[in-house]
């Protein structure tokens, strides 16, 4: 007897529960978009390699169409659509905004979502490849501007306007320091650890 190639799933999407029939090869994307309507998540490369599709799951990022849809049930999923609080912009939001982070804005959405991710990662204690001293002791390493090219960089921009994301990045995470509590952990402290951020040099 032929094994069924389908099945009906449910998907927390930005707060809401959502069942569907997928095939069981469908992606996470092509079930945000063409499913579900959610097309704020884009579909660029299709390869993993350009970022433009990144959602959050479970608070971390991910690239959507790597993600089998069945793969991601039982999991948080957060979208762009799911970002912000009601009419209020989430501070990663705001800061693209103000600083024109971006240009013919295809890649913003996975860009925004990177960014939110990126945050929460560094105030968390994790290095990153152009960290300079990865010790537990040395504590959080300051989120200058190289740190967060080095950490955005799995998210392409095809206008080039990855100035003003690097300063975008660089202020919504100083508005999350200040809204945050002091860190009471070290490197690698759970996801509620927060730290300060010094301002970023603006040159790429």
């Amino acid at each position: 007897m032929a094994l069924s190639t389908s099945s009906a799933i449910t998907l927390n999407i930005n707060g809401e529960k959502h069942t569907l029939p997928v095939d069981h090869r469908t992606t996470l994307l092509d079930a945000l978009r063409d499913r579900l309507d959610l097309t704020g998540t884009k579909k660029g490369c299709d390869h993993g390699q350009c970022g433009a599709c990144t959602v959050l799951l479970d608070g971390r990022r991910a690239v959507s169409c790597l993600q089998l849809a069945v793969a991601a049930e039982g999991r948080v999923i957060t979208t762009i659509e799911g970002v912000a609080q009601g009419e209020e912009l989430h501070p990663v939001q705001q800061a693209f905004l103000d600083l024109d982070g971006y240009q013919c804005g295809y890649c913003t959405p996975g860009q925004i979502c990177s960014a939110i991710a990126v945050i929460e990662e560094h105030a968390a204690g994790w290095p990153s490849a152009a960290t300079a001293d990865i010790r537990p002791e040395a504590g959080v390493p300051p989120l200058t501007a190289d740190e967060i090219r080095e950490r955005m960089s799995g998210n392409l921009c095809r206008c080039g306007a990855y100035v003003s994301i690097v300063q975008a990045v660089a202020r919504a995470a100083e508005a999350e320091a200040a809204q945050s509590p002091p860190a009471t952990t070290g490197r690698l402290g759970g996801p509620d650890d927060a730290a300060g951020t010094e301002d970023a040099e603006m040159t790429v």
